[in-house]
């Protein structure tokens, strides 16, 4: 079976939380006898093929954005060429471009949508877009979300519940690097034995301004990982409000992510909003038996992080209830110590790449069947139609 994944953006150009449950995606059902292809967008200039993981990366690239909404001619034809040659299509959502791609490429292949979020912001925007958005969920065959709370709690999902299922993210541990001692202590070293860890694209929705101020007054080291656009206003505001113990990495490798997972204390995810509709460093702090603090925002983060078992969820927006779950969770190693067991638990049996890998497998190959039996009714249909004339 041969699969098309479709996204505005892909490894090696970005590294994010849906690029990664589109590698651990290709990478798990690889193994099962899927064909995967990633298109996607870029801005580099050397636009050969890639194989990555065991699947094929193409990539065309950006002509223009219109409210950060990447776009792209030569996509357009590169989706019509590649569906053709796909048994099935499998599109990533949010992404208004594809919405129109897939209409203007006449996709006619079986269709599947993961649905990673709803849009939050932008609202100007998001009502001229309300029509192509539901012309293009009305057309697929299939929608997926990523956790019961989310399918439950998203307005536009509850328009869709009959083609709705729920198959959530999985990771694969043997994926992440193997941490070399060396790697170990250069990171004990530089940040100290206890802490706690962010690691995600520094954005509006991520709450890390509140994390900042949940921090005044308490003296535990916390390690925020990554870049992005809040970056420069993350750092004025540390230094503004004297925080000596708040660290910023920057970007980092894979392997000096996967350190800093092995050494924290807990993981300390503060999204408040709803852009927020999952939250893949999350999963990883429980592959790797941390402890975790998470906001309650009526997503997945909360089907991950199990308030009081699997580690503390708190209100969003409030940087006093971060901070006492902080508290509580540092001062009790033995607390910590259970979350962390039971969150590692809960990895293994809800959020594993090859369950995530096996669901999906088994969704194309119901898409496909689906459609070789309305094309053989279709057939007997016109092989019973009496003779002309």
């Amino acid at each position: 079976m041969r699969v098309l994944h479709f996204y505005k953006t892909y490894y090696p150009d970005s590294v994010g939380g849906i690029e990664q449950v589109i590698r651990q995606l290709c990478v798990g059902t690889t193994r099962l006898g899927v064909t995967n292809t990633v298109l996607s967008l870029s801005r580099h200039k050397d636009l050969a093929p890639i194989q990555f993981d065991g699947h094929t990366v193409q990539r065309v690239p950006v002509n223009f954005e219109i409210a950060s909404n990447a776009c792209s001619v030569q996509a357009l034809g590169a989706l019509a060429r590649m569906a053709r040659e796909a048994d099935v299509v499998h599109y990533h959502f949010p992404w208004p471009f594809m919405d129109l791609a897939h209409f203007m490429a006449r996709v006619d292949k079986p269709t599947v949508v993961s649905y990673h979020s709803d849009i939050v912001r932008q609202k100007r925007w998001l009502r001229l877009y309300q029509p192509l958005k539901h012309r293009f969920l009305e057309s697929v065959d299939a929608i997926v979300a990523a956790s019961p709370n989310y399918l439950a709690s998203s307005r536009v999902l509850a328009s869709y519940r009959d083609k709705t299922r729920v198959i959530t993210y999985g990771l694969d541990k043997t994926t992440y690097p193997n941490v070399e001692p060396c790697r170990l202590a250069h990171w004990r070293a530089k940040v100290g034995p206890k802490f706690f860890l962010f690691v995600g694209v520094l954005r509006y929705y991520k709450g890390l301004h509140f994390l900042l101020e949940a921090a005044q007054g308490l003296d535990y080291p916390i390690v925020i990982v990554g870049t992005g656009p809040e970056e420069t206003a993350l750092k004025e505001q540390a230094a503004r409000l004297g925080l000596k113990h708040v660290i910023f990495t920057g970007a980092l490798e894979e392997a000096d992510k996967a350190a800093l997972l092995s050494l924290c204390y807990a993981l300390a995810f503060p999204s408040h909003l709803r852009s927020e509709a999952f939250g893949i460093s999350l999963l990883e702090g429980a592959m790797y038996g941390k402890p975790m603090i998470s906001c309650e925002i009526g997503t997945g983060t909360t089907y991950i992080n199990r308030d009081r078992e699997t580690g503390l969820a708190v209100p969003p927006s409030d940087p006093a209830a971060l901070r006492d779950a902080m508290q509580q969770l540092w001062n009790d190693p033995e607390l910590a110590r259970r979350m962390g067991a039971r969150a590692e638990q809960r990895y293994h049996e809800l959020f594993t790449s090859e369950q995530m890998a096996s669901n999906y497998t088994a969704l194309y190959q119901e898409l496909v069947g689906r459609r070789k039996t309305a094309a053989e009714k279709d057939g007997l249909g016109l092989a019973g139609l009496p003779p002309a004339g």
